[in-house]
């Protein structure tokens, strides 16, 4: 079943976070590790819109994180802590005074930066001092061995969309001829 239907199933067809029904899709709770259906949410398009674009946030819309933080899903529980984190509005610090999340799953929330000062966020810095974000493309400035493969990952080898290791600021994930590796931050530049 793909993801898009197990979400579908799980949430009976509504957003995750505000409960509309109107123009589901598929959002991945950063960082992602396999992609299944247990680090997604089902979003609307005022949702989706507003997670991507933190400026344009309507803190009245999120007054749905009232219902939706008690989801079971770990993945909305991040959603919601990361969202109410976001807004800093009165209101938004009752409800995470209520929110209880497991230490696995604040570990997931926290991983962004979401509601963390500067100096409590793990970052991801290149061979250059440049801050690695989830996604970026980076390139390999030295040649690699990669341990139980047989191949080298040769210097210049772009590596597209990576990964931020969990809780790991020195290393990062990606594919490299096809393989899913990990890579120290060092030995990278950003693109």
């Amino acid at each position: 079943m793909s993801v898009e239907k197990t979400l579908m199933s799980r949430s009976a067809s509504k957003c995750e976070l505000c409960g509309s029904e109107e123009g589901l899709t598929v959002y991945q709770v950063q960082p992602v590790g396999s992609g299944d259906a247990a680090e997604c949410v089902l979003t609307c398009p005022t949702c989706y819109e507003q997670i991507q674009n933190p400026d344009a946030m309507d803190a009245n819309h999120w007054r749905c994180l009232n219902d939706s933080m008690w989801s079971t899903e770990p993945a909305v529980q991040v959603m919601a802590w990361r969202l109410l984190n976001r807004l800093k509005a009165d209101w938004t610090q009752d409800l995470l005074d209520m929110l209880y999340l497991d230490d696995e799953t604040l570990a997931w929330a926290k991983a962004d930066g979401d509601g963390l000062s500067d100096d409590e966020v793990d970052k991801y810095i290149d061979s250059n001092g440049a801050e690695l974000k989830a996604g970026d493309t980076v390139t390999i400035i030295k040649d690699l061995n990669v341990k139980g493969t047989g191949f080298t990952a040769k210097r210049g080898t772009a590596v597209r969309n990576i990964i931020l290791s969990h809780n790991d600021p020195e290393h990062i994930e990606g594919k490299v001829n096809g393989q899913h590796i990990y890579i120290l931050t060092k030995y990278v530049k950003k693109n």
